[in-house]
């Protein structure tokens, strides 16, 4: 099985450390790949007038406030790195808390699932990367370009290979779920938080409930180490994991939909 992740916005600087290894990364394939967008990245956040900053700012989508990005991106090729689980941070990463698993379990995620990155492509929550701030969504100078495409278009075998012969599920945002798609040997999963209004249920999607549900069900998932043969195996593993678990019809040649169904957390 293979869980598809999104990052975290947020993230935690490694304290120390040496530097990532663009092809010490799953996939090491992409080493080639992933420095282009690092170095253009860096040349990009490097530049030191008040312009050159400005320019960063608006190219990675950033505010004023956050200036301290653009030197923290700008210091990547030394940056001290750590596993990707310690870095990323926010709801999906506190509720799926990598760092509280027993060895065995965190062994299973380290080897299932994978992370999506504008910077990185893909790793591994095993991973050492450092702290840095480039999404799906950005068009950094040629011959990069927008990221989204550049992507979809590096990661294309590279994740065909990785994905044969095993279940996937697909936990992505949708700007990250742009890059790649399964084939129908997977499925794609959004949380549906329904609430009574006048006594009839309403069911939406809603960001916290979202996240948290996603890094709960990883981590059920990851504490029984589950090996899923198949959507159908994989559902009925979420079910008895005590998660309302719903299937949506879809087109056939295409992830089969599921909705997990919360009235709290």
């Amino acid at each position: 099985m293979l869980i598809l992740l999104p990052p975290s916005e947020g993230k935690t600087p490694a304290v120390s450390g040496d530097p990532a290894d663009p092809a010490g990364l799953r996939l090491p394939e992409l080493a080639a790949a992933r420095t282009r967008v690092l170095q253009r990245l860096v040349a990009l956040c490097g530049r030191s007038s008040e312009r050159s900053i400005t320019d960063s700012l608006r190219v990675l989508g950033l505010s004023e406030g956050q200036r301290g990005e653009i030197a923290r991106n700008a210091g990547l090729l030394t940056a001290p790195a750590a596993p990707a689980a310690e870095i990323y941070t926010g709801v999906l990463y506190d509720a799926l808390g990598a760092d509280t698993l027993a060895p065995p379990e965190r062994e299973w995620l380290d080897r299932t699932a994978l992370v999506f990155s504008g910077l990185w492509g893909v790793v591994g929550l095993g991973d050492r990367i450092p702290a840095y701030r480039c999404a799906i969504g950005v068009t950094l100078p040629a011959p990069v370009g927008g990221l989204t495409a550049y992507w979809k278009k590096n990661l294309t075998v590279a994740l065909k290979n990785a994905t044969e012969g095993r279940t996937v599920l697909d936990l992505r945002s949708g700007a990250y779920a742009a890059v790649w798609t399964p084939g129908p040997d997977a499925a794609a999963l959004r949380v549906l938080h329904e609430r009574v209004v006048d006594g009839v249920p309403k069911r939406s999607v809603v960001s916290h409930f979202n996240k948290a549900t996603k890094g709960r069900l990883v981590r059920a998932l990851a504490t029984e180490r589950v090996t899923a043969t198949g959507v159908d195996e994989l559902v009925t593993a979420l079910r008895d994991l005590k998660f309302t678990v719903e299937e949506r019809p879809g087109p056939a040649t295409r992830p089969r939909q599921l909705d997990v169904v919360v009235t709290d957390l």
